[in-house]
């Protein structure tokens, strides 16, 4: 476990080196000038110039990576265009606000997606398993800029049950909790499908198994076979779809961050890009590809505890 973990962090280094490359080549070749964004409209030529040079934007392109990579690996991901403020403390303010949503719309992802798989395996072929079915093409299909406005209308708006959007009050309040309901549902409902046709895929496959049979003709109450023999074996793939899922979750936030005006890191992404803010987008980037490469190997480890014939060699 401990060479896997080591093994992890290198290829996370190279990972995260070559995603800075890739990011910090894009922007560099994107259109439009930082620095004349910077100097407004009615900055002269040799003002611009003079931004340029200040912020190092005249160097060559490797020079000015090389100093960027530099920087990041003391923990310097330099400074916003746009307010000045340093790009880590930016980033730290508004992750938390995008962490909370991922982690609710993962809860309601895996108990959504968990049941409903379960019901469409248990009862197979019936209008049950047609439902799922359903319900998890239509949860892949429906976009959620959609979703999450027709959300915002039905309970924000016509039945006030529920506030349109902002993550302003602590999420252990009564108020925090409603607050992240609508962007949950609306985040968590595509991730909720994959979940619900990975388990029931899984759960047909190992429900037909050997043992599974010879649990039942032993006598193993029902509720046992489906808990103990049936599911536990079946997890293996459907944690491999929420690990994943909640690493798009993280990263993937963008759409609903806006529809429900939530300062998060996806909504400074976005602004940022607009705005040609080159360090706030690089450091957003690499703090979701970190993440992402995070929440991997925390399954790998998973894998282990729920089947201890995984080994890493």
């Amino acid at each position: 476990m401990v060479a896997l973990i080591i093994r992890r962090i290198f290829q996370l280094a190279f990972l995260l080196f070559g995603i800075s490359f890739l990011v910090f080549s894009s922007m560099y070749i994107a259109p439009g000038n930082p620095a004349a964004i910077i100097g407004g409209p009615t900055a002269t030529a040799s003002d611009i110039a003079a931004i340029e040079a200040n912020l190092g934007l005249d160097d060559p392109f490797l020079t000015q990576y090389v100093r960027y990579v530099s920087n990041a690996v003391q923990g310097d991901f330099g400074y916003s265009y746009q307010t000045s403020q340093p790009v880590a403390e930016a980033i730290a303010v508004r992750f938390p606000n995008t962490l909370k949503l991922a982690i609710a719309s993962m809860v309601v992802a895996v108990i959504i997606g968990i049941i409903t798989g379960l019901i469409s395996a248990l009862r197979q072929n019936s209008w049950l398993d047609a439902s799922a079915t359903t319900f998890a093409l239509a949860g892949i299909s429906i976009p959620n800029f959609w979703l999450g406005a027709l959300l915002i209308l039905i309970f924000a708006v016509n039945l006030q049950w529920l506030p349109v959007g902002g993550l302003s009050s602590p999420f252990y309040t009564i108020e925090g909790i409603k607050q992240l309901i609508l962007p949950a549902i609306t985040l968590g409902t595509g991730s909720a499908a994959m979940i619900a046709r990975m388990t029931r895929s899984s759960m047909l496959e190992v429900i037909r198994a050997d043992y599974v049979r010879t649990a039942r003709a032993k006598g193993v109450k029902e509720r046992d076979v489906i808990w103990i023999h049936t599911l536990k074996n079946a997890m293996i793939p459907i944690i491999t779809v929420i690990g994943l899922n909640f690493g798009f979750l993280l990263g993937g936030t963008i759409i609903t961050e806006k529809v429900f005006a939530i300062n998060g890191v996806g909504r400074l992404m976005i602004d940022a890009i607009a705005a040609r803010d080159f360090p706030m987008v690089q450091g957003s980037v690499l703090l979701v590809a970190t993440l992402f490469v995070v929440v991997n190997l925390l399954v790998d480890i998973i894998y282990t505890y729920i089947d201890p014939r995984i080994k890493y060699d």
